[in-house]
């Protein structure tokens, strides 16, 4: 079956002034649908038409690397931009989270450190990841689209840390740009619903 791209879950600019509506035109309707539109040629006529998005992703990366490249960053930009939301981020955790972030990473500042040290030391493009493995939260980082899934996890928060996800608004300042994502746009209750679709 042929993949589509789903619509902001936002207005353009509603999540400025820490990710501008130019930054999300590009990173949305250029870069994602990109990577759609690559995948979507690539699967045509082959047995990965009948699978799931995940399925595919999970094996492509250990049998077909340029299909895993798009259809990884096809997945993971369909669940970062419901990782964001106006007026998100901070410490305003649902209790069940904040439990978990507590018991697993140390609380919510160990969490913050790690999360923000993990984009900042992923080397070139990938992504920063808060994901469950066995039953309890880790944080990790992965070159270019890697996730989780290929790491035997589930993510639950993802921060892309390719230069179109930051330089029209931060230029080379990632460190910025990864303080205002934690601090200003994580939609904490979409965390929250992947993290209990991962522990259930």
């Amino acid at each position: 079956m042929a993949f589509s791209l789903p619509d902001l879950p936002y207005a353009y600019d509603a999540l400025s002034p820490h990710m501008s509506a130019e930054t999300l035109e590009f990173h949305h309707d250029k870069h994602h649908n990109s990577y759609l539109e690559t995948m979507n040629d690539l699967i045509k006529g082959t047995e990965y038409e009948s699978m799931e998005l995940e399925e595919i992703v999970k094996k492509s990366h250990k049998e077909n690397q340029k299909l895993f490249n798009q259809s990884a960053q096809f997945y993971n930009h369909l669940h970062f931009w419901n990782w964001m939301k106006p007026n998100g981020g901070g410490k305003n955790l649902p209790a069940k989270l904040q439990e978990a972030i507590e018991s697993d990473l140390g609380g919510y500042d160990k969490f913050r450190e790690d999360f923000i040290n993990a984009g900042k030391t992923q080397f070139g493009s990938g992504w920063a990841w808060l994901f469950v493995k066995d039953g309890k939260l880790a944080i990790d980082n992965g070159l270019n689209g890697e996730n989780p899934l290929v790491m035997g996890g589930t993510p639950i928060l993802g921060v892309d840390v390719w230069e179109h996800s930051y330089y029209i608004d931060y230029r080379n300042a990632r460190p910025k740009y990864l303080e205002a994502f934690v601090d200003n746009l994580i939609n904490w209750d979409y965390v929250l619903e992947r993290y209990e679709a991962a522990t259930s």
